[in-house]
């Protein structure tokens, strides 16, 4: 067994074993029954039979590659928790005991390997520490998002003013430019408030996590530290997630903050190693 693999290697190598033809197969058909179409070499309904051959097969695809790769990667990562996290998260397989989960394609054999990997989840991840982590690491609202919130809250306050204000005045235009220069007021005063906060949403160092809403909590209170997505597409929202204190858990959206999903991830572990450390 090779554990040198890392997990960001077999999601990449997931990614172009699975995810790569599954797209080209789902767009390709379609595209290329229209380019048929274009050319009156075939007939307008063959697009739609084509889309419905693309995902027929690239469901077919997704179902006989994705149990190759889950043997060969489960077979060779060490940290197969994270492992099977991330590759939800990535949509290389689904969540446990989901209805499409069930769609996989496996042989006998290949349904032994995999009961046989299961064995693995009985142990814990283990993870190094970071040494290029900080002895504390402060997270802010990002300048980057804040800004660009107030530059859009600047062109739609102007949007609503020109339709207000241009030509003719009418009453649907000032009741549509009203509403459309509130919408931009409310979204600059959101972005300005960021803008203004100066203290940190977030502090994590190696005696426990501070934040904005709870205050400090010690690495002793806390228990079950992880980063978590959920929804998908533009519903898509990350958060900070522990339990503390035994019932009581705070969740921090932090897609407006200055970090990253894996920058915070590293920095979860790391300080909770050097909490270990300390109190062994």
């Amino acid at each position: 067994m090779n554990k040198d693999i890392s997990v960001n290697n077999a999601i990449k190598r997931g990614q172009l074993m699975v995810n790569l033809p599954v797209f080209i197969v789902l767009f390709g058909f379609p595209s290329l029954s229209w380019y048929l179409s274009y050319q009156n070499i075939i007939p307008e309904w063959g697009i739609l039979v084509a889309s419905g051959c693309g995902f027929l097969f690239s469901w077919l695809i997704w179902s006989y590659m994705i149990t190759k790769w889950r043997i060969w990667a489960f077979e060779n990562v060490r940290n197969v928790h994270e492992l099977k996290k991330r590759a939800v998260e990535a949509k290389l397989i689904w969540s446990d005991n989901h209805i499409f989960e069930k769609t996989e394609i496996r042989t006998k054999n290949e349904k032994i390997k995999l009961k046989k990997i299961q064995e693995k989840f009985a142990l814990e991840d283990v993870y190094k520490e970071d040494y290029s982590v900080p002895p504390i690491t402060k997270i802010y609202y990002s300048k980057f998002d804040y800004s660009i919130q107030l530059i859009i809250a600047i062109v739609v306050i102007y949007l609503g003013s020109y339709i207000n204000f241009n030509g003719n005045i009418e009453v649907k235009n000032l009741v549509l430019g009203t509403i459309i220069i509130l919408i931009g007021v409310y979204s600059g005063f959101l972005g300005y408030k960021k803008a203004s906060y100066k203290e940190p949403i977030i502090t994590i160092n190696d005696k426990g996590i501070s934040s904005r809403n709870i205050g400090f909590k010690n690495w002793s209170e806390i228990k079950n530290e992880e980063v978590i997505t959920e929804g998908s597409g533009k519903s898509e929202k990350t958060y900070l997630f522990y339990w503390y204190d035994n019932n009581e858990y705070e969740q921090i959206d932090i897609d407006e903050l200055n970090i990253s999903h894996r920058k915070l991830e590293n920095l979860l572990r790391t300080y909770r190693i050097r909490f270990n450390k300390k109190t062994m």
